[in-house]
């Protein structure tokens, strides 16, 4: 599939999706990580050690998140996507974390949050379709 470039057009195929599971954002350093790697989505390094995002279990005491997958195919030299997305949720009070990957971007709001967040970025993309 093509990658969307244009952002009108990201918004307007955005379809966003709530994922099934709950995750939490961990840092450790890079030599105590070995045991999480297997469980984690995502990773990146940082100055401060390894961050991880986990299945909550994994890090019980973390605050819980829901994922939103945008599902459009976005191009990785698109402009505008995360910002309209990250502004959307920030104008309704929703703190967000952005995880760009290679085909598509995701979103991760606070657990109590994520079926409003659903309902901002479903309302995001209809606007976009006009």
């Amino acid at each position: 599939m093509a990658a969307v470039k244009a952002l009108q057009a990201m918004l307007a195929g955005m379809t966003p999706v709530l994922t099934e599971g709950r995750w939490c954002f961990c840092s450790v350093p890079v030599r105590e990580a070995a045991d999480l790697l297997p469980h984690a989505i995502a990773t990146f390094h940082e100055a401060e050690g390894l961050s991880l995002i986990l299945p909550v279990a994994m890090a019980p005491d973390a605050a819980v998140m829901r994922q939103i997958t945008l599902n459009v195919y976005s191009a990785l030299d698109g402009v505008g996507l995360t910002a309209a997305v990250a502004a959307a949720l920030a104008a309704n009070g929703i703190s967000c974390n952005m995880v760009a990957a290679y085909h598509h971007d995701h979103v991760f709001v606070p657990e109590a949050q994520a079926q409003a967040a659903l309902a901002i970025l479903l309302r995001l993309q209809i606007g976009a379709q006009d």
